[in-house]
């Protein structure tokens, strides 16, 4: 056992939270101890939601585990019922209550509950974690009210082209938008405006916003879009599986990927692709003209963007895509990629391999923040906790991912799928760089009348600050060199010299050059001598 400050995924009875108050009619009994309760403030304070979370805590105590406790189980149950009068009841435990072994949901499933639809959930709590308890919640919950529309033994497959004989708009379903999600709300919105553009309507989306009732609908599309698959990638390969319901893969995120979303979409269903879709002679299509973000990228004034380091880290779905964007739609180079979404490493490590990167699976952030400082990139993708991590190295960050903070569920609309969400991802990745070049300029000019102490920049404490030549040779300068290299005055003055955006990088390959000549010291000539050898 680890004890840790900072952890990117809760306990998966968390998960099960996410999915139930994503939806309406839906309610959730936890049997958990009171001390569990603290998740209801996930969803009042980062979500800003006006109401706390649909479930019902038994919220037994110290003393009571001398008792009955499966008695305040079913009690507990009961109550919730008559209160509220859900549509379907989750039933689970915590990670606490798990140790004590009451089986609430079996509890609920001897109880008269008027015909509700029961989900006993039995997540795992010591093995698995958030995103797979959400997974399974939806998969659990879809399956259970769908069991009676299970198609019999041998039923052909549906056709995704159905809808042309029977004289209607093609229909999708969209799965796997929740709340604690990133961006979700403007997601569906961005993509459910971009589908009927294309004469696409959505039949379903869920769980956000959905009712049980809608669930039962959902083989009424012709096709699924897999729009977060670490929340429902399990179900859709259940509902391919079971109801032959074909399923969009590609994530729209990213010009390349929203129109390579658009051409599956098109395909799946049978429909014949718009002429904005093909591509033209220089081998862009004309779709991809709707965003600012590839004109931006392709101009004059993004030569200062380009082959800049980038290190990525998130939930896999979003980390791919932003690795994805970063290289090929942005001119970056991607020096690092990473993710805590254990379930989808298989994803990224072939992501990684395509970017010549070594991946990073991980939920240790302070390894994550290791292979930060290592990697020594110019801007961080990263998580809540990577934008900590980068402000303690002096590294311009962008958050792309949860886990995240109250400033990243924005009010205005700020997608980060389709060709809307391009020119949000393009403004919020590169105002940091553009942030850290004003950081340098106020650096140059410090010794200036205007620019006193207290004029800095994004970065604020965490940003490197430029030492007087009379000040250096700090022993913390030296420990970060290694034992036996230290800088000498003139050195670490050269140094401060240099844009603090590439300064990590330019220190390392100093070092790195001093070791290998056995140098003791580094003084300005030696900075310039390994200058002089890493551009040849």
């Amino acid at each position: 056992m680890e004890l840790t400050l900072w952890t990117y995924e809760g306990p998966p009875h968390v998960g099960a939270m996410r999915i139930a108050a994503s939806m309406h009619g839906v309610h959730y009994v936890l049997h958990a101890p009171q001390g569990d309760t603290y998740a209801d403030l996930l969803f009042t304070m980062i979500e800003r939601r006006d109401k706390r979370p649909p479930v019902t805590y038994t919220t037994f105590q110290a003393r009571d585990l001398g008792g009955d406790t499966a008695e305040l189980v079913k009690r507990s149950i009961a109550d919730a019922v008559q209160r509220f009068q859900p549509e379907a009841l989750l039933v689970g435990e915590s990670c606490t209550a798990e140790l004590i072994q009451d089986q609430p949901g079996a509890l609920a499933a001897g109880m008269d509950l008027g015909g509700i639809p029961i989900v006993n959930l039995e997540l795992p709590a010591y093995s698995k974690k958030e995103n797979w308890g959400a997974a399974e919640t939806f998969y659990q919950l879809v399956r259970g009210l769908l069991k009676s529309q299970l198609p019999a033994p041998g039923t052909p497959k549906p056709d995704p082209a159905r809808w042309r004989a029977e004289g209607r708009r093609p229909r999708l379903n969209l799965l796997g938008p929740s709340l604690l999600g990133f961006r979700c709300r403007d997601d569906v919105r961005e993509i459910t405006q971009l589908l009927g553009s294309y004469g696409i309507d959505v039949a379903v989306v869920a769980p956000l916003g959905a009712r049980p009732a809608d669930l039962q609908r959902i083989p009424t599309a012709d096709a699924n879009v897999c729009l977060y698959p670490e929340l429902a990638g399990t179900l859709c390969s259940w509902l391919e599986r079971q109801f032959g319901m074909a399923c969009v893969h590609t994530v729209p995120i990213g010009i390349g990927a929203t129109v390579g979303f658009l051409r599956e979409v098109h395909g799946v269903l049978g429909l014949e692709l718009p002429a904005e879709l093909q591509p033209g002679a220089d081998g862009v299509c004309e779709a991809e003209r709707r965003s600012r973000l590839p004109w931006y990228s392709r101009s004059v004034d993004s030569t200062y963007l380009t082959g800049k380091r980038v290190f990525v880290f998130g939930d896999a779905t979003h980390a791919i895509a932003a690795a994805r964007i970063a290289s090929r739609e942005l001119g970056f180079q991607v020096v690092g990629l990473g993710s805590y979404s254990r379930e989808m490493a298989r994803e990224l490590r072939a992501a990684a391999a395509e970017l010549g990167v070594e991946p990073l699976i991980s939920d240790d952030y302070l390894a994550v923040e290791a292979a930060i400082a290592e990697a020594a990139p110019e801007l961080v993708l990263g998580t809540q906790m990577e934008r900590h991590s980068a402000k303690r190295l002096g590294i311009p960050c962008a958050v792309i991912s949860t886990p995240l903070h109250v400033q990243d569920v924005p009010a205005r609309y700020a997608p980060q799928m389709g060709f809307e969400g391009a020119n949000v991802i393009f403004d919020s990745w590169v105002h940091p760089l553009m942030m850290g070049l004003e950081e340098h300029l106020i650096g140059m000019f410090r010794h200036d009348f205007e620019f006193v102490d207290g004029h800095r920049s994004h970065l604020g404490d965490g940003a490197p600050v430029a030492a007087p030549a009379e000040a250096s040779a700090a022993p913390a300068m030296a420990a970060a060199a290694g034992v036996g290299l230290s800088w000498s005055p003139e050195g670490e003055a050269e140094l401060a010299k240099i844009p603090f955006f590439v300064r990590g990088k330019v220190r390392k390959n100093t070092e790195t050059y001093a070791r290998e000549r056995g140098l003791a010291v580094i003084d300005s000539e030696a900075l310039y001598e390994a200058k002089a050898h890493f551009s040849r």
